[in-house]
């Protein structure tokens, strides 16, 4: 029994020797790594915050200014019918091709017709009768006349004037029916041009975009909201092009300025665009300039209503540029973030003369050959020391 609690007793110190041992080491190893991570915590916090620069340099003689446009059609014109009917042909369809002048549809109009049989009956009854005042007003001017140079005595002077009378009446009877006659014909040339419209002709060489009528519907004449037009056209060669120009380059972009279109869906084709006409006056809600561009479409690839890419080349003021990147926007103002051969950063105002967006030219606060940093953080104090985290780009 004595030997049995000496060994328990061994075992148990023994276990305990090594839990004191264990502790220590532990202990160690502990402090050893809070000691490195206050060490490196303090060697941190002393370093320079590490910055990306640029040096700044001129702007080349001619800059690139690339603006989204959208294009449309030289003409469209919305077709209605001019005359009261119903459809009997049509001959065009969406997507056909038109010449000036060439029949798209044909509309019959009996009510028209009707009209104008009616109005030349009227006339040929209105000539009957200035034929008939035609006769009158000669036997009454003869009659006057016999009465008229009658001796006197021979008559009496109040049937003379009965006589003249009588002709005068007959020759404004005559007038009446001449009167008449003019206001007949006018209707007969009136429904005679209105039959002309029986026929719906292209008003220019172009292509249909929309057919909105069949044999036997129902037209009426007119262009208002409740009338169903027959037709959409337009002509695509040339086409227009819009685009809407920053204030800031507006001065640079005059008629005769030429410029490149392309369209993501049109692969490996440029096209060369001119400037036509411009709106002359900034838009005050956008301020911008709106600017129409001529192009040739002889191939008609162009389709109206595509969103392009207007890139126009505009010359340099001879200025110094910098990435957008650069720039620093506090409440005094855009700033630039200057970095010093002893790599202490100062902060100098700067004007804008021209953005791009991913390019700025600067007016004035910088010069040709300074360093500036990019994307320089906010925490980043006036004349604070940095480090340069990449060698200097252009």
């Amino acid at each position: 029994m004595d030997a049995l609690g000496r060994k328990i007793r061994r075992f148990a110190a023994s276990v305990a020797a090594v839990l004191v041992v264990g502790f220590i080491i532990v202990h160690f190893v502990k402090s050893s790594h809070e000691n490195g991570l206050a060490d490196d915590t303090q060697k941190s916090s002393s370093d320079s915050p590490l910055v990306d620069v640029i040096t700044v340099s001129k702007a080349p003689a001619m800059l690139a200014l690339k603006l989204p446009g959208e294009t449309a059609s030289w003409y469209e014109s919305i077709i209605y019918a001019r005359v009261d009917g119903y459809v009997a042909k049509w001959m065009a369809d969406i997507g056909d091709h038109v010449k000036k002048g060439q029949v798209l549809a044909t509309i019959e109009t009996p009510d028209l017709d009707a009209q104008l049989n009616a109005a030349e009956a009227k006339l040929k009854a209105g000539e009957a009768l200035v034929k008939a005042r035609e006769a009158e007003t000669e036997f009454a001017k003869t009659t006057y006349d016999r009465w008229k140079d009658a001796p006197k005595g021979v008559v009496s002077e109040q049937e003379r004037e009965a006589k003249k009378a009588g002709y005068n009446s007959a020759v404004a009877g005559l007038n009446e029916a001449k009167a008449q006659v003019a206001l007949n014909k006018a209707d007969v040339d009136r429904y005679t041009v209105l039959t002309q419209f029986k026929q719906v002709t292209a008003p220019y060489d172009g292509r249909i975009t929309e057919r909105r009528i069949d044999i036997g519907n129902l037209v009426t004449s007119g262009s208002a909201v409740s009338t169903t037009p027959l037709y959409r056209m337009s002509k695509n060669n040339p086409i227009r092009v819009f685009v809407d120009v920053p204030q800031s380059v507006a001065s640079e972009i005059v008629v005769g300025s030429t410029a490149d279109i392309t369209a993501n869906n049109i692969a490996n084709r440029v096209f060369e665009g001119k400037v036509a006409r411009t709106a002359e006056a900034i838009n005050p809600q956008s301020r911008t300039l709106r600017v129409e561009l001529d192009v040739p479409n002889t191939d008609k690839v162009l389709l109206p209503g595509l969103y392009v890419d207007v890139n126009f080349k505009i010359a340099s003021k001879g200025l110094v540029q910098i990435p957008a990147a650069a720039l620093v926007f506090k409440s005094e103002g855009p700033q630039v973030a200057l970095v010093d051969k002893d790599k202490h950063v100062t902060f100098h105002k700067v004007t804008i003369a021209r953005d791009d967006g991913s390019t700025i030219e600067i007016g004035s606060g910088i010069s040709a050959g300074d360093t500036v940093a990019l994307n320089i953080s906010s925490q980043i104090a006036d004349g604070e020391k940095v480090e340069i985290n990449a060698p200097d780009t252009k």
